[in-house]
């Protein structure tokens, strides 16, 4: 199977993850960021992650190729509870910590990245749509310090250093690629047990951290 992501997507980073955990073969191939041709082809409008099956056909949408894939071989592997703190805490720090991470995405060196038209594409929709990046970097003191006082509460609720509520589930595929997101800000402190359950879940993803590329 071939995935079609965006190296700094978390959309794509659920996507991948549950070919990590299962320890599934798949080649990962990452697009151009203006490239709109190419997932318009397979499934209508631009947009990652797209998995392409065995039988060659397409798929999109992250939490579809997770079941998809984690259902595959009938021995699912996200069959823990779910945790509605955990879902409030994504809630509520997913208001404000785009202004941190897509700044920090626009200027990394991502392959999606790869030619200035691409980079400056992104940069132009995303900036029309959220404001100046120079303007948001201006801010990161503020929301640095904000995000570290929600990682604090994070920290209560991790009940294992490889799966959040203690048992792998989709909460796992929708906090892991925050954390790896966050791993490109500089400042940002984490507590012991996330940490420690943000080193573990790279581990078991097999899915780099950004902290070589932070600022």
């Amino acid at each position: 199977m071939k995935l079609y992501v965006y190296e700094h997507c978390p959309y794509c980073v659920k996507a991948r993850m549950i070919f990590g955990l299962k320890n599934l073969p798949v080649e990962v191939k990452a697009l151009l960021n203006d490239d709109e041709k190419t997932p318009t082809s397979m499934v209508g409008q631009k947009m990652v992650p797209i998995l392409q099956k065995q039988d060659g056909s397409f798929m999109p949408e992250s939490l579809d190729i997770v079941t998809y894939v984690d259902n595959s071989d009938r021995n699912p592997l996200l069959t823990g509870p779910l945790s509605a703190a955990v879902e409030t805490w994504l809630r509520h720090v997913s208001e404000y910590t785009q202004k941190l991470l897509i700044p920090r995405f626009a200027s990394a060196p991502f392959e999606e990245f790869a030619t200035p038209q691409a980079r400056q594409y992104f940069s132009d929709k995303k900036q029309a749509k959220m404001g100046d990046f120079k303007e948001h970097l201006q801010h990161s003191p503020g929301l640095v310090k904000k995000i570290n006082q929600d990682l604090r509460d994070l920290d209560k609720l991790i009940k294992a250093p490889n799966a959040v509520n203690g048992e792998l589930s989709q909460d796992d595929i929708h906090l892991f690629p925050v954390l790896r997101s966050l791993s490109i800000v500089k400042g940002i402190e984490l507590p012991t047990r996330v940490q420690a359950y943000r080193d573990n879940m790279a581990k078991q993803t097999q899915i780099n951290l950004l902290t070589s590329i932070a600022s």
